[in-house]
């Protein structure tokens, strides 16, 4: 009898008494890899899902596990013993009757991906920049990774950084105290309200603040705190650089879940909304098209190409006097198309830079003719 066949024990209720027969039993099916691996893979998530749950702050026991994830109760206590024998050090809350994770676990560092590694040694790099280094560096959690890494892992973040250079962002303040910055961060993490100085260029003096600090926003070139004064019905934008102090207090701060940074500023071309919305056009001669489409300069921008070569920008933004300093920068090369308010604001102040900056006497003479 071979090895594939067995004997199954069959009982015939007949006259004739009891009988025996040979019955071959089915090979059991084979289970192919990519089954094998379906199920491992479900297995693993429903582990992960269980953890979840129980780091979770619901209340978790087998019986309430079981039903959200659809299996019965052995199937979860299976999963507490996988993730015992992971080292993840769950334990059962005799007063809450629900299985919690001890607070102070932590998985340790995944394997990352090479794009992964890729970007976390960009972001290290860019967080050394002055001016962006004050928000917190990516270096230290580079290094942890670096220290726990393979030899290979260790030499690509090291390369990446050493081939990628960050220079000339010309952000503002770049000798910002990294303090300031700290010190908000913490504040709108904990919802306390900070007090300090402030020093504006529009006003005589410095003022002393106190503020419910909504947001930290880095605009065009310069840090902003997003902040509602005491007293205050609306939030104000505050120039970080402009603080000579701040220090949290322990009061609590009103600070809405809700509150969204983008619909608070609009459509201001960067940081300062206007009350009023115009809709800009303005032409770029041909020298200047391709240079000016490299960049997106606002959300809302469009472009229309002229046979020409010129090309046609329109924005519908929120006041007008960020858009006209940078028009300025691009005189020569640009007409402003609409609104005729921008275009006087504009015409202006080319008049009275040609007012400075005309030679009026011997001081303000061509270098060269005094040479001759």
């Amino acid at each position: 009898m071979g090895s594939s066949t067995t004997m199954a024990l069959d009982r015939n209720q007949t006259t004739g008494g009891g009988s025996l027969r040979m019955a071959k039993q089915p090979k059991p099916r084979q289970r192919s890899d990519s089954d094998r691996r379906v199920r491992q893979a479900d297995r693993l998530a429903r582990i992960l899902n269980v953890l979840r749950l129980i780091q979770s702050r619901g209340l978790w026991n087998a019986k309430t596990i079981a039903a959200e994830l659809g299996v019965t109760q052995r199937t979860v206590y299976r999963d507490l013993k996988a993730l015992e024998f992971a080292g993840v050090p769950w334990y059962f809350d005799d007063a809450e009757s629900s299985y919690r994770v001890r607070p102070d676990f932590r998985f340790p560092v995944p394997n990352l991906t090479e794009d992964e590694l890729l970007g976390q040694a960009v972001a290290t790099v860019i967080t050394k920049a002055d001016g962006l280094k004050v928000a917190g560096s990516a270096a230290a959690t580079t290094q942890k990774i670096a220290a726990a890494a393979s030899d290979d892992t260790k030499q690509l973040l090291a390369d990446a950084q050493r081939v990628v250079t960050v220079l000339g962002l010309q952000i503002a303040d770049s000798g910002l105290d990294a303090g300031i910055v700290t010190t908000i961060q913490k504040a709108i993490l904990s919802r306390k309200r900070v007090c300090g100085t402030y020093s504006s260029p529009y006003g005589p003096r410095t003022v002393d603040l106190q503020l419910d600090p909504y947001r930290i926003c880095l605009i065009k070139n310069a840090w902003y705190l997003v902040a509602r004064p005491g007293g205050a019905e609306v939030p104000r934008t505050y120039r970080i650089g402009r603080f000579r102090s701040l220090s949290a207090i322990s009061e609590q701060a009103v600070i809405p879940d809700a509150f969204d940074v983008a619909a608070y500023f609009g459509n201001a071309w960067a940081v300062f909304r206007g009350s009023n919305r115009y809709r800009v056009r303005v032409r770029f001669l041909p020298e200047a098209a391709t240079t000016v489409m490299e960049t997106r300069w606002h959300s809302t921008q469009t472009a229309t190409t002229s046979a020409d070569g010129s090309v046609e920008l329109a924005f519908e933004i929120d006041g007008l006097e960020e858009i006209c300093q940078w028009l300025l920068g691009w005189t020569g090369v640009v007409e402003i198309l609409e609104p005729e308010e921008l275009r006087r604001i504009v015409a202006a102040r080319l008049e009275t830079g040609l007012r400075l900056n005309r030679s009026t006497g011997p001081h303000r003479s061509d270098p060269l003719e005094s040479e001759a």
